[in-house]
């Protein structure tokens, strides 16, 4: 079988409500080609029955890791047979034809970045958005949110996602800095702005400027992820 030019890898946890339309979402790129792997964290919900039940006819595998999305990652990149990978949140959605323009902008770049659209309630979220794209534009970092892609040699070269709980992505981002600028692609995914009406707008913002300056300061990734998703068990 001729390995795919794109592999999409999902890493969930407790997704059950959002996961079936999450997959049919992706239909459309699977049916032009693209992989499309769950990788499960262990979820309570059955989100990975959900999603073995969804992608039956869609050809989406289903595969369990331990509890950590770069853990999870790692294990859905391992397994991915494409060219190129794709690596999308749950709650992120995909432009109509990302699969073309991630294609097309890894003919003259190894990684790249969607810009973002923050759906939610609160009236800040277009102001974080256009700062979160801007930001990442100049500085050549992204965000999970972003939809990081690469081709295969540039994860395989970078290390893959570093096994630490918060700000995996970040990491990588720097990373992969070092070998090449980012594609930063206009086009914009759209993510669920749960966490900022649930928190506030400006609550949330100082907390992920403040998480973002302790990381690069050196604080421990564990100490940050307690602040970012509070005492285990909350």
């Amino acid at each position: 079988m001729d390995a795919p030019a794109l592999s999409i890898v999902l890493p969930v946890l407790d997704e059950g409500e959002r996961i079936v339309a999450a997959l049919e979402a992706l239909a459309p790129l699977a049916s032009r080609g693209a992989e499309v792997i769950v990788v499960d964290g262990g979820s309570c919900d059955g989100t990975a029955r959900l999603a073995r039940t969804a992608g039956t006819d869609r050809g989406v595998r289903v595969l369990e890791a331990p509890r950590s999305r770069a853990s999870q990652m790692n294990a859905g990149a391992a397994a991915a047979r494409g060219h190129a990978l794709l690596f999308l949140h749950a709650d992120t959605a995909l432009p109509p034809q990302a699969d073309r323009l991630v294609t097309d902008a890894l003919r003259s770049h190894v990684w790249g970045r969607f810009d973002i659209r923050i759906d939610g309630r609160s009236r800040m979220l277009p102001l974080v958005a256009a700062m979160m794209n801007l930001r990442s534009r100049l500085t050549g970092i992204a965000t999970g949110d972003q939809a990081l892609f690469m081709t295969r040699a540039a994860f395989d070269r970078a290390g893959g996602f570093p096994t630490q709980p918060l700000m995996e992505d970040i990491e990588l981002s720097a990373r992969l800095r070092r070998i090449a600028a980012p594609a930063c692609l206009r086009a914009r995914v759209v993510t669920s702005g749960r966490r900022w009406d649930r928190d506030g707008a400006w609550r949330t913002i100082l907390l992920m400027w403040r998480l973002r300056w302790a990381y690069w300061r050196g604080a421990p990734p564990a100490q940050l992820h307690q602040r970012y998703y509070g005492p285990p068990g909350r």
